[in-house]
């Protein structure tokens, strides 16, 4: 997602108007700010370009992303861990129903902190010391048995753990439990930072 929304205080909300056709990922930043030279950063979800706006998708993990394919009137989306966790979100639809005829287009989140399963090596942490998110087995030790990028994917130890709290949520490259699902007629969708 190119474009980024202003800081927004709790219980506030803004709409966003989506091309017919488009296909991304929508994210939070947390704890943003300028340094003294106007250098824009964020504890997490970070752009590293030093500025409001990113380029591309953050390259600083841990990050929850919310990923959209939006191709009229049919709409796929879903919830990842795929690269860790740094805030709890969910995917709302305003009515629709899934393409594949089996009901209503469902409601998708992952609404638990993984700290409370997140070993301490996998710990992100702010200057402070303060957690701040929990990384994905792949992003943090970057070894060939957590990485993995075709359909014979298996999950390891931390994604299973991860899909306890989470199981709406994918947490490995090719999960597909539930699957990515596909929404037509529906009038907009929330998304929820922070669901209670």
């Amino acid at each position: 997602m190119q474009d980024a929304a202003p800081e927004l205080p709790p219980d506030v909300y803004s709409i966003f108007a989506m091309d017919d056709h488009w296909s991304g990922s929508i994210w939070a930043r947390t704890k943003c700010s300028n340094n003294a030279s106007f250098y824009f950063s964020c504890e997490t979800g970070d752009c590293g370009s030093g500025t409001l706006f990113c380029a591309g998708p953050p390259p600083a993990y841990p990050v929850t992303l919310l990923n959209f394919d939006i191709n009229n009137p049919v709409v796929s989306y879903e919830v990842s861990l795929v690269h860790g966790q740094n805030i709890q979100v969910r995917i709302q639809p305003n009515g629709g129903s899934l393409v594949d005829g089996s009901g209503p287009c469902p409601v998708v989140d992952c609404a638990r902190d993984l700290g409370d399963v997140c070993p301490s090596f996998l710990v992100a942490a702010n200057k402070d010391g303060r957690y701040v998110g929990c990384y994905s087995a792949c992003d943090k030790l970057k070894e060939a048995k957590y990485c993995c990028g075709d359909s014979s994917c298996q999950p390891d130890e931390y994604s299973k753990r991860n899909k306890e709290l989470c199981n709406m949520a994918h947490t490995y490259p090719a999960d597909n439990n539930p699957p990515k699902y596909q929404c037509k007629g529906a009038d907009s969708y929330d998304i929820t930072f922070c669901p209670v």
